[in-house]
């Protein structure tokens, strides 16, 4: 259960269950309960949110919050997170508005309570300081529920609370942590990867989201003719938290507002998190249902006739240019910012980022770090063939979180050098939109991970200070502290290859993964000071920036430059950091090499971890067999699945490189298709 939202504890006999599952099936409302769209129709019929739309989307849920005498934030973007809108009802935001996961945290972002922090800081209006924070929350909701969605799944903030947390499922002890454990600190304000309002908007995207992706409930993706065409993000209750416990049924507030809101541009059913399993668990959706709603769409009153009135359009710094609401852009079309590949990867159904101009942000080129790497550094053709490769790999791979079953998995790939730079992007088609910040920060990872300098690096970044309890966190403690943890002097100074699984091992509350009682990992906070809003390294390496950039759109200093999420040094020594968009721990990220010369990494990001691990690392394996020029990933006695700590009882317990799904292509039935390699 979420903190302090209205909630109930729902225990239904099987008759109830099956009423309401009828009454959800001809609930009407705009509902489809099948779609043919498998990733064809947003480039065949492209659909986007008109400004009518908008309105009516935003008016549903202002009717919503007013029969249950709330007053909301709403906030509605298209599916590359161009913000559309975002709309205040008067006297939102009473109270103290605070981050809060339930754990009784104060760390990190845990625990910050904005009316009291702007009050100390002497903010000159809290009350619109309030109201400014309250809209970047219900724009992360927003956005969440666009970048985890397709035409061939539908997600929601209350499915990534389910897949963030210290256990999967939530509350179920002993369980491994969330299969996107880390994914929260994604699409950053800081990265240098995704796009920035410009004064011009709609632009092209993936755009940045203020606080990274959001598990509090109340985020839904928002679908026209099965086409994803964006998400609405609602914050009423004055808490910013997630669902602790999936064992029960919440009536969350922002939930039903936000539900409201998406009636007429609801997911297809066949398509939402609850049709789809991860490791034999039923992914979740929604709580609310819309038999719980107190208002009729049909019955909402027009926009026109509540702005103003019952509340007033926000203009939102680095977001919105002014108050007034814009129509979004149709995914996959050249203004969107991805549209379809020319040349090789063509073939492929392969899709690519471009700019306003309709050029190919990200094309295959050549190393930036010869200076470093010599005559190793990778070429652009090593770069296109990989991204070729692993992209093929995709093509055949089963896809774990799309339906209808068997269709193929869609995923971002990217490559990077050993300064991090970009060496070239591609995605498969209708492929989530999270997954190419994530796919950026993945490769990255585990080339820093891998990299002699990393805990030099590590060690010479500054302290921070958290917000909310003004407590001061080292940085460069987390490379001494893993080297004791696993009793190896060189770790981190190059002598071992790790990939973002590998990372993430050592990076969770318990230490083996999931296991109680069990220390936390060494780059991990433990468990007593652990929640998703405050990790350990992965948040304090961009928790300055982010606090930078909320005291930018609070009317406080410059905004966070592009590619500034970590104070890291430069490699190039005028360049960003090699973590240029922050650090990422789950599957899917392997570092290149060749012979025993780290060159790189390559990271995969969309769908099933297991499908990324092996997209990533058989991309690899045959880019290696086509080019014959020495690349490969880590040899095998340089893998981090070689290091070993034993538990409590002695038993040794290995890091893990990476791991393949079982029976995972859908033209052939090999099994065990990585081992070996």
């Amino acid at each position: 259960m979420k903190p302090e939202s209205l909630r109930r504890l729902v225990v239904a006999p099987l008759s109830a269950i099956l009423a309401a599952a009828m009454m959800l099936c001809a609930c009407g409302g705009g509902a489809i309960p099948t779609t043919p769209c498998t990733g064809q129709c947003g480039t065949d019929t492209p659909q986007h949110l008109t400004v009518a739309d908008v309105q009516k989307v935003i008016a549903q849920a202002v009717a919503e919050a007013q029969a249950r005498n709330a007053k909301a934030t709403i906030a509605v973007v298209d599916r590359v997170g161009n913000v559309l809108g975002v709309f205040a009802m008067h006297g939102a935001n009473p109270g103290a508005l605070r981050v809060d996961s339930g754990r009784a945290v104060v760390g990190g972002l845990d625990g910050i309570e904005f009316r009291s922090l702007l009050t100390s800081l002497g903010y000159p209006d809290v009350q619109a300081g309030v109201d400014g924070v309250a809209a970047l929350m219900a724009i992360a909701k927003a956005i969440t529920g666009a970048y985890l969605s397709s035409e061939g799944n539908a997600f929601t903030t209350r499915t990534a609370s389910q897949i963030v947390q210290e256990f999967f499922n939530p509350g179920e002890f002993d369980q491994p942590g969330g299969p996107l454990f880390g994914v929260q600190f994604s699409q950053l304000p800081c990265s240098d990867l995704a796009a920035r309002f410009t004064g011009s908007r709609p632009s092209p995207g993936p755009h940045r989201s203020p606080l990274g992706l959001s598990a509090d409930p109340g985020g839904f993706p928002l679908y026209k003719n099965g086409v994803p065409v964006g998400g609405i993000g609602v914050l009423a209750d004055g808490v910013y938290g997630l669902d602790l416990d999936l064992r029960d049924t919440d009536q969350d507030l922002d939930e039903l507002i936000a539900l409201a809101g998406t009636i007429g541009f609801d997911a297809p059913q066949d398509r939402r998190a609850d049709r789809i399993t991860v490791a034999g668990k039923t992914l979740r959706y929604s709580d609310a249902r819309p038999s719980d709603l107190l208002t009729r769409a049909a019955d909402a009153p027009a926009f026109a006739s509540l702005d103003g009135v019952s509340g007033r359009r926000l203009a939102v710094p680095g977001y919105t240019g002014d108050d007034g609401l814009v129509a979004g852009l149709a995914f996959g079309q050249p203004a969107s910012g991805i549209r379809p590949a020319t040349g090789p990867l063509a073939a492929l159904d392969g899709f690519v980022l471009v700019d306003a101009a309709n050029q190919n942000r990200f094309p295959a080129r050549a190393a930036t770090d010869a200076a470093a790497t010599g005559s190793a550094a990778l070429t652009a053709v090593e770069v296109q063939t990989l991204l070729e490769e692993a992209l093929g790999i995709a093509n055949r791979a089963r896809a774990q979180i799309r339906r209808p079953l068997s269709t193929p998995a869609r995923v971002s790939i990217a490559v990077v050098d050993t300064y991090g730079s970009v060496l070239g992007i591609v995605r498969s088609r209708d492929a989530p939109v999270f997954g190419i910040d994530v796919a950026l920060q993945k490769a990255r990872s585990a080339m820093f991970f891998s990299h002699p300098s990393a805990a030099s690096d590590l060690q010479s970044a500054p302290d921070i200070t958290y917000l909310g309890n003004g407590a001061t966190q080292s940085i460069a403690d987390y490379a001494p502290a893993t080297r004791q943890f696993f009793g190896l002097p060189d770790i981190l100074d190059g002598a071992y290859g790790f990939a973002s699984r590998s990372i993430g091992n050592f990076a969770r509350p318990y230490f083996p993964d999931g296991i109680r009682g069990s220390p936390n990992g060494p780059i991990a906070k433990p468990i007593a000071q652990w929640s998703p809003f405050n990790v350990g390294l992965q948040l304090d390496l961009d928790y300055t920036a982010i606090v930078t950039h909320l005291l930018f759109v609070l009317g406080v200093g410059p905004d966070v430059a592009a590619g500034g999420c970590t104070a890291l040094p430069s490699p190039s020594g005028s360049g960003p950091s090699r973590l240029a968009n922050g650090l990422q721990i789950f599957a899917g990220g392997i570092p290149l090499y060749r012979g025993n010369q780290l060159v790189g990494g390559i990271g995969v990001s969309g769908d099933g971890i297991d499908q990324d691990d092996m997209i990533a690392f058989l991309g690899t394996y045959h880019a290696a067999l086509r080019l014959g020029s020495g690349l490969a990933t880590a040899p095998p006695a340089m893998r981090a699945d070689t290091i070993v700590r034993r538990d409590d009882v002695g038993e040794p317990v290995h890091l893990r490189y990476v791991q393949c799904p079982q029976a995972p292509f859908l033209d052939t039935d090999e099994q065990n298709v990585c081992d070996g390699k």
